[in-house]
């Protein structure tokens, strides 16, 4: 299974105001280092090249984030203990303080995407019910079910034991 991460953010001032400059000017940096990750799959991206351009609603300041891991070891490290912290530790000064989750986590099988409207309805998952196996955070994963075999019942065929 992979990791599907999706985040979203409310940006505190137009996206090409100044003051948002700081945040525009390191979107292809980011989006370079995530790509270039250990254990990275697919992120959201419009023609443009990222997902700021991407309008998930009527408030043109409300923006996603969206990308596809091998793991959550390999999301982690991007998101935590790279250089992306950086981004992280100034979201402050770029984005309003959320009401409620920002963030989704959630398993899907290999070689399917997401879309955004997956994420959206993921992440009101997380806000009705917390954290479940369909939607969950980094402070309460779940792992991905194995699926169980159906029984072939090989009892019959097992000649010499009763």
């Amino acid at each position: 299974m992979h990791l599907v991460q999706m985040n979203v953010a409310t940006a505190l001032h137009d996206l090409e105001d100044p003051r948002m400059a700081g945040f525009m000017m390191r979107l292809d940096e980011v989006n370079a280092l995530a790509e270039n990750s250990l254990g990275f799959v697919w992120r959201l991206k419009s023609d443009s090249g990222n997902a700021t351009d991407i309008q998930v609603s009527d408030d043109p300041r409300l923006i996603v984030n969206m990308s596809v891991w091998e793991s959550v070891e390999a999301l982690f490290d991007f998101a935590y203990r790279s250089d992306h912290r950086g981004v992280m530790v100034r979201r402050r000064s770029w984005f309003e303080k959320p009401d409620g989750p920002y963030q989704v986590l959630w398993w899907l099988e290999p070689g399917r995407l997401p879309t955004v409207d997956d994420g959206l309805d993921r992440l009101e998952i997380l806000c009705a019910q917390g954290p479940t196996p369909r939607a969950f955070t980094f402070k309460s994963v779940f792992r991905p079910q194995k699926e169980i075999p159906d029984d072939m019942k090989p009892e019959p065929y097992c000649i010499g034991w009763s």
